[in-house]
């Protein structure tokens, strides 16, 4: 039988990444201190605050309308950079599934390439730049090459680990996009923020249990 993902099993990993970034604000904050303006924390916990209220009261009957709509109430939120690029992911990702009233592996293979490919639009970064995108990019291919074989634990435990390596491989070198590429060469050997939080985002929804 085809495992599914029903509307309120949405809400609850919202809400769960919702706690797990007003958790890390402060850790999230030190990180971009060290190579933007420092209010990446900040931007982070008032979107949290934000979807936290979507998320318990919106209807998941149509999942397409409700990521749009969380898309909407992210750039409301925080009008800021990462704001839109959060916006654009979730609105990007709804629209892969409209209609839809629960979600397949194969639904959420496409929202997870929609989120990638929509914030790389965005945000004019590839993989490599030192972005959010080289924690994304590796997660939305690991998820989708273990989603068609395996079980949709098994394919999130990849994605995350494929995310956290990205995070690495990415840690040594310079920012290349954004306000962090005006620190330059400071910039290597420091952790990249929006990586980080897209590990944070990814582990609270994969990882119940650490949330």
């Amino acid at each position: 039988m085809t495992e599914t993902i029903s509307g309120q099993d949405i809400a609850n990993a919202i809400i769960r990444v919702c706690n797990a970034l007003n958790t890390q604000k402060d850790y999230l904050t030190s990180l971009d201190q060290a190579m933007g303006d420092g209010d990446m924390g900040i931007t982070l916990s008032r979107i949290a605050d934000a979807l936290l209220d979507y998320a318990s009261e919106t209807p998941t009957a149509d999942l397409g309308k409700y990521f749009m709509g969380a898309g909407m109430a992210a750039n409301r939120a925080a009008p800021s950079t990462m704001g839109t690029l959060l916006a654009t992911a979730l609105m990007r990702m709804g629209k892969e599934v409209k209609g839809k009233n629960e979600l397949t592996a194969q639904d959420l293979s496409a929202m997870f390439a929609a989120a990638d490919a929509g914030i790389q639009q965005r945000g004019k970064a590839k993989p490599g730049d030192k972005t959010i995108i080289d924690a994304i990019h590796p997660a939305s291919e690991a998820f989708a090459a273990a989603a068609t074989t395996g079980a949709l634990a098994e394919a999130g435990a990849k994605a995350l680990q494929a995310a956290k390596d990205g995070l690495a491989s990415v840690t040594p070198l310079r920012s290349k996009v954004g306000r962090a590429s005006w620190v330059g060469e400071r910039t290597e050997g420091r952790v990249d923020p929006g990586c980080a939080a897209f590990v944070v985002i990814l582990s609270a929804i994969v990882e119940p249990s650490s949330t």
